[in-house]
């Protein structure tokens, strides 16, 4: 029966295994790509190959099509020579040091420097055209004024490029911190949950009890749905009540058929996403306290209500009379401060959490309002 069973998970680790490598690549072939375009060598080129296009559509000259490309190439190569002096040398030097007079003369000095080469290639270009050789000498504070507003718009996209890149720096640090301790947060819940189990399968093989193999199982789809579904941000609240139930169920079959365990759902349970794993630290407390020897009549009663809005979990356990009121709090305490953590981390502002502690039950109410935002 074990081994019937063992087989029947091959195929769905086979094949989530299978998916998730599918994912990784996919992912990797869209991040070379983006890396690719986003490589200032190539969206710098792009950007000036667009440009020479522009003007040589807007050229009305009619003085043939090599001649205007090679005008037009010069016009982008003096541009150029300004923009990247601006770029490279200008701004770090004196921009970046808040030297902005100097930035500001300088930047003027080197396009009145640029702008008479170029004067002076395009005289002896338009020799055969004496017109545009007048129009080019008539003109000259036109082309510098271009010039220097071309550099100047360089200095705003520098300006802009900065600080977006310095807002998704601090963003993917922050996304970093998060995520660093939500995992360790999450770490601290796992094994937790993992040693009470395998000491209660320890226990059971001992007594060379029946419900040993289903605990296999039980713990075998939960494990599978911890290690490849639960490094995600967000899981399908289907899955999560799934793995509630397991959970539930592994309790039932290690506390005994007359424990007093309900698990109510109200609502439809679909594609709602939530954090992973946020409510069995309620749990884990619960049935610690609500049916230990202590208990003659124990019980564990949890309600998850869900609806438009969002998601309401009620557990109400009991608790032993003799039982010190800090002792239940001290015991289910880094549980508690944990998931207080992940609530403040990954729903702040949108989460009620009321705890009753009464001298006979404790009980637990959790309101987490789901937005579009954390159910996608």
């Amino acid at each position: 029966m074990i081994e019937n069973n063992t087989k029947s998970f091959e195929v769905p680790f086979i094949q989530d295994y299978a998916l998730r490598m599918d994912t990784i690549v996919k992912r990797n072939i869209r991040s070379k790509i983006y890396s690719f375009f986003t490589t200032r060598l190539v969206y710098h080129s792009l950007f000036w190959m667009l440009f020479l296009v522009l003007l040589i559509a807007l050229d009305t000259s009619n003085r043939g099509w090599l001649f205007t490309i090679t005008i037009e190439l010069i016009n982008v190569l003096f541009y150029g020579v300004v923009v990247y002096f601006n770029l490279f040398y200008l701004i770090p030097n004196y921009l970046s040091e808040k030297r902005f007079v100097l930035y500001c003369l300088f930047l003027l000095l080197s396009v009145l420097l640029v702008t008479p080469i170029k004067m002076v290639i395009f005289y002896f270009l338009y020799t055969y055209v004496p017109e545009a050789q007048n129009t080019l000498v008539n003109n000259q504070i036109l082309f510098f004024v271009s010039a220097f507003i071309f550099a100047g718009a360089s200095t705003i996209v520098k300006i802009i490029s900065d600080w977006v890149r310095y807002q998704r720096d601090r963003k993917e640090l922050q996304t970093q911190t998060m995520q660093s301790e939500l995992r360790f947060l999450k770490s601290q819940i796992n094994p937790h949950f993992l040693f009470n189990t395998l000491n209660s399968l320890y226990a059971l093989t001992l007594k060379k009890s029946d419900k040993a193999p289903e605990i296999v199982i039980k713990l075998s789809e939960m494990m599978r749905y911890m290690l490849y579904e639960c490094n995600e941000k967000r899981v399908f609240l289907s899955k999560e009540v799934q793995y509630i139930r397991n959970y539930l169920d592994l309790e039932e079959l290690r506390q005994g058929k007359d424990v007093d365990i309900d698990f109510l759902v109200k609502g439809q349970v679909g594609d709602q996403k939530i954090a992973p794993l946020m409510f069995i630290p309620f749990l884990e407390n619960s049935f610690k306290h609500g049916l230990n020897n202590s208990i003659e009549q124990g019980f564990v009663h949890i309600e998850l209500d869900v609806d438009r809005q969002g998601i309401h979990l009620s557990i109400e356990n009991s608790k032993a009379e003799t039982l010190p009121l800090q002792t239940h709090r001290r015991s289910g305490g880094i549980g508690l401060v944990n998931v207080r953590r992940r609530l403040n981390i990954l729903y702040p502002n949108q989460y009620e959490l009321k705890i009753a502690d009464a001298p006979n039950t404790y009980k637990v109410d959790l309101r987490i309002d789901l937005d579009h935002k954390n159910t996608h």
